[in-house]
């Protein structure tokens, strides 16, 4: 399915990408060189391979999950930039 000049606009807009109008074709020949990679790995065959959880056979250390340094939040406060009421102030992110 190849993708058109609408469809890159749409998928820049969804993905808060900003896609100049001159560099709109060279967008939409990369969207379709992605596209055609991906029909081409549906070509694979995979019926006996097992699904992989992770690229990495090594398990990761764990350690003791124990609160060591708690209740200083005042000493960690006095770092910040702005604070009130024991909590960090930052600016807002969500309308």
């Amino acid at each position: 399915m190849p993708v058109d000049n609408d469809t890159v606009r749409r998928i820049a807009f969804l993905s808060r990408l900003k896609v100049d109008t001159d560099k709109l074709e060279d967008t939409k020949e990369e969207f379709n060189k992605i596209l055609n990679w991906v029909e081409e790995l549906s070509e694979v065959n995979t019926d006996n391979v097992a699904p992989l959880v992770s690229v990495n056979n090594e398990s990761l250390a764990l350690r003791d999950d124990a609160i060591t340094a708690g209740h200083n939040a005042k000493e960690i406060l006095a770092n910040a930039p702005a604070q009130e009421f024991g909590y960090f102030v930052v600016p807002k992110v969500v309308e």
